[in-house]
């Protein structure tokens, strides 16, 4: 296997290369929340159609996330935050790695959800987003676990609640913040997808050998350890969980006013 990075306009420069690709099996991509599920309402025109030109072929790692504060703010769970939110209105900041990412859109679910008004505050990454929170410069974020697990365990950072549909073996004191907020969940996801039109068993052959990988127990501690997990489904079930993830983002995204373009 050769790896070709193709960065760039949210990995719509990628996703579009593996989309014209001949349908032989022989190119296939990773794909992600942004590429086939937010870009399509984040960008007013993509050169793909995130559906009609992908053969889906299984997920491959969903990272864990989030919902982190600054220690100087008096929240522990997250009903202490919603409370805290809806007393000083538009007093609270969330950091996010820019407008439109995975972080951004989680903030603004929680908003509608949570029926609270809080300040998006963008950054050029994590990086500079965790730095500034780290700082006290701003009061929240929603990030990935392996971002900013490191500083929860140093007490720099304090983790509230996960992101994710279940508790999470690397953190199993940490509530869902579906448990206090029912229905929500942010999968930051990657997975394979090859150009419409490859054949049905090439299709199979490649998901059983993605699955055969990771599913091992040495891959099940590695992705623990970090704070993910290899979500198990076949071609079909990930093209319709593509399908409702895309249905999912596109009126957050709207309401948002995000646009990359």
């Amino acid at each position: 296997m050769v790896v070709e990075n193709r960065t760039g306009t949210g990995g719509n420069i990628g996703a579009d290369l593996v989309a014209k690709a001949l349908p032989d099996g022989y190119t296939i991509g990773i794909g992600s929340i942004g590429t086939h599920a937010v870009n399509v309402t984040l960008f007013s025109k993509l050169p793909y159609d995130p559906v009609k030109d992908f053969a889906p072929i299984s997920p491959l790692v969903d990272a864990d996330g989030l919902l982190t504060v600054h220690p100087s703010l008096p929240v522990a769970s997250v009903p202490e935050l919603i409370a805290l939110a809806r007393a000083k209105p538009g007093g609270l900041t969330y950091a996010s790695a820019g407008a439109g990412t995975a972080s951004h859109l989680a903030g603004e679910l929680f908003k509608s959800m949570a029926k609270v008004d809080m300040v998006h505050v963008p950054y050029k990454g994590n990086v500079p987003a965790i730095t500034d929170l780290l700082g006290g410069q701003t009061s929240l974020i929603f990030a990935t676990m392996p971002t900013v697990l490191p500083h929860t365990r140093a007490g720099k950072l304090r983790a509230v609640a996960r992101m994710g549909e279940r508790r999470a073996a690397a953190t199993p004191e940490l509530p869902t913040i579906s448990e206090s907020l029912p229905g929500f969940v942010v999968n930051n996801w990657v997975g394979f997808f090859a150009p419409a039109g490859t054949p049905r068993d090439v299709v199979a052959k490649l998901h059983a050998e993605v699955h055969k990988h990771m599913a091992t127990d040495e891959m099940t501690r590695r992705l623990t350890s970090e704070g993910a997990r290899f979500n198990v489904m076949s071609p079909e079930q990930f093209g319709l969980f593509v399908r409702a993830e895309i249905a999912k983002w596109a009126p957050v995204v709207k309401a948002s006013g995000a646009k990359a373009d």
